[in-house]
C-alpha cells in the first residue's frame, strides 16, 4: 500500500464512476483500475463491488476513506512545511470570505499584509460561507471568515467566533416607514423587498416562522442579491426595503444614507461570523497577522 493508491482509491469514490476518477487523477481507466486492484490486495478484502459495469463503495471502503483521507492530507502537509521551511517562512495564503465582509476586511487585510510580508503570495476568493466551505474541504483555501454554522458537522475543521450578527429591516433615509413608531411585515410588503446573501435553509425557515409567511422564501422578495454596492444603490434610490445582518449594513449606516426601521418583530436569526480553518493544516507565519486582522476589525465594530 501506497499514498498514491490511497489518492486513486479516495478519486474513484469521490468520482463514483472510473471514467471521471482516471480523468481527475490523470490515469487511463485500466491504470486505476490495477491501482485500485492493488490496494484492495494489500488489505485483503474488497473496495468496490465490480457489478453491471458499475463500481459500488463496498462498508469496507467508507470505513477505510476517513483513515485514507488523513494519511493523504498529511502526507501533503509534510511536504508543504518542508517546502515553507524552505522559502524561509514564504509562501501563498489562499483565504476567502464573504461578500459582506470583503468592504470591510478584504482591502485592509491585503495591504497591511503586503506590507509587512510582502514575499508573500497571497490569493482571495469572495463566495458564499457553504462555497467557501467546500473549497477549504478541498484544500483550495488555508482559511476563511464566514458563517461559522458550515463548519458545525466537521470535526476536522477549527472555527473561532469573533462576531454576532443581528438582523433587521433598512431604508433609505426618509422612506415612509422611518417615520413609524413600528412597522408591520403587512406595511412592509406595500413596498419592494429585498433579500442579500444566500438563502441558508434554517434562516429561511426561521424568518418565516416570525412573520407567518408560506415557503418559498425567495417568493416574498422583488430582489435577491449578494452584491452588497448593488444593494446600497438600490435601497438608496428607491422605495426597496431590505432585511440584512448589521454587518452587510455597515457601510450604508456609516454614509446616514440607510436607516434601521422598527419592525415588529425585528428578525431574531442567529449569524456568528468567524474564523475557519482545518486542524493540522500548516500556514505560513503571516497567518496570523492575518487573523490578527480579522479579531481588530471585527472587534472594533461589535
Amino acid at each position: 500500500m501506497n499514498t498514491r493508491q490511497l489518492h486513486h482509491f479516495l478519486a474513484l469514490l469521490n468520482a463514483g464512476t472510473l471514467s471521471a476518477a482516471a480523468a481527475s487523477v490523470h490515469l487511463s481507466q485500466p491504470a486505476l483500475s490495477r491501482s485500485v486492484r492493488a490496494l484492495e490486495d494489500s488489505l485483503g478484502v474488497l473496495l468496490f463491488d465490480r457489478t453491471d459495469r458499475r463500481l459500488q463503495p463496498t462498508p469496507y471502503a467508507y470505513t477505510f476513506a476517513e483513515r485514507a483521507r488523513r494519511i493523504v492530507f498529511e502526507e501533503k502537509e509534510g511536504l508543504r512545511s518542508i517546502e515553507l521551511m524552505r522559502a524561509g517562512g514564504a509562501g501563498t495564503l489562499t483565504f476567502g470570505m464573504g461578500s459582506s465582509l470583503a468592504g470591510t476586511l478584504l482591502k485592509p487585510m491585503l495591504l497591511q499584509l503586503l506590507t509587512s510580508s510582502p514575499q508573500v503570495k497571497l490569493r482571495s476568493v469572495i463566495e458564499t460561507s457553504d462555497q467557501m466551505m467546500r473549497l477549504l474541504l478541498e484544500e483550495q483555501l488555508d482559511f476563511f471568515v464566514g458563517d461559522i454554522r458550515v463548519a458545525a458537522c466537521h470535526p476536522d475543521v477549527e472555527v473561532e467566533s469573533v462576531y454576532r450578527c443581528r438582523f433587521g429591516w433598512y431604508a433609505r433615509k426618509g422612506h415612509p416607514l422611518s417615520k413609524l413608531p413600528a412597522v408591520t411585515m403587512s406595511e412592509l410588503k406595500q413596498f419592494p423587498l429585498i433579500a442579500t446573501g444566500y438563502l441558508e435553509e434554517s434562516l429561511a425557515r426561521r424568518f418565516m416562522e416570525i412573520y407567518g409567511l408560506t415557503a418559498p422564501f425567495a417568493a416574498h422578495f422583488a430582489v435577491i442579491v449578494t452584491d452588497l454596492p448593488t444593494v446600497y444603490d438600490l435601497v438608496s434610490s428607491s422605495d426597496a426595503v431590505v432585511t440584512s445582518t448589521d454587518f452587510a449594513m455597515l457601510e450604508a449606516l456609516r454614509s446616514k444614507e440607510t436607516k434601521l426601521l422598527n419592525v415588529t418583530p425585528q428578525p431574531d436569526m442567529e449569524l456568528t461570523l468567524g474564523i475557519v480553518r482545518l486542524k493540522g493544516r500548516t500556514l505560513v507565519p503571516a497567518v496570523e497577522q492575518a487573523f490578527a486582522i480579522v479579531r481588530e476589525r471585527l472587534g472594533a465594530i461589535a
